[in-house]
């Protein structure tokens, strides 16, 4: 089955009702989706009541300034790692108020690419304020708006998931 804009609509919301639903606010560190989860998100309706702030952050020097990333993490593992979308995740939780968070890290193509990470290399990793953060590797296949919107989508499934867990 293929992502449609409509169908992640319909996970945002579902979404945003299961935080608003628990109290709890949201926050994303978007790289490669380049803020197209907080606008999805912020699309609904009354979304203040549960989203808390974005913060797209391409470059590496953006990851180090407004998220706190360090400098050997993307040293050591690259922009598009777990490592990175660790301390992405961390970072918004030290700049918000945020008690959930997803953060997005790939390469959508057309070029960017390696044979150790081509295009449609996605890290994603989501979580709550002081708990264990989940992560998650793709590899999502496409043009560029494909590859960022698989990677929206996931993103989104990936949160709500952890959301209805509890």
């Amino acid at each position: 089955m293929s992502t449609t804009e409509q169908g992640v609509q319909e996970l945002a919301k579902k979404l945003g009702a299961r935080l608003l639903m628990k109290g709890l606010r949201l926050a994303t560190a978007e790289s490669c989706t380049g803020g197209w989860i907080a606008k999805v998100l912020t699309d609904i309706a009354g979304s203040s009541d549960w989203f808390e702030a974005a913060v797209v952050s391409y470059s590496n020097e953006s990851k180090k300034h407004f998220l706190k990333v360090p400098d050997g993490v993307l040293l050591d593992h690259g922009a598009v790692s777990e490592n990175t979308v660790i301390a992405m995740q961390q970072g918004l939780f030290l700049e918000t108020r945020a008690d959930a968070g997803i953060s997005v890290s790939g390469i959508a193509g057309p070029g960017g690419g390696s044979e150790e990470k081509p295009v449609g290399t996605v890290w994603i990793a989501v979580g709550m304020r002081d708990q264990m953060v989940h992560t998650q590797k793709f590899l999502f296949e496409g043009e560029r708006d494909q590859v960022r919107l698989q990677a929206v989508e996931a993103s989104l499934k990936a949160l709500l998931e952890l959301v209805e867990r509890g």
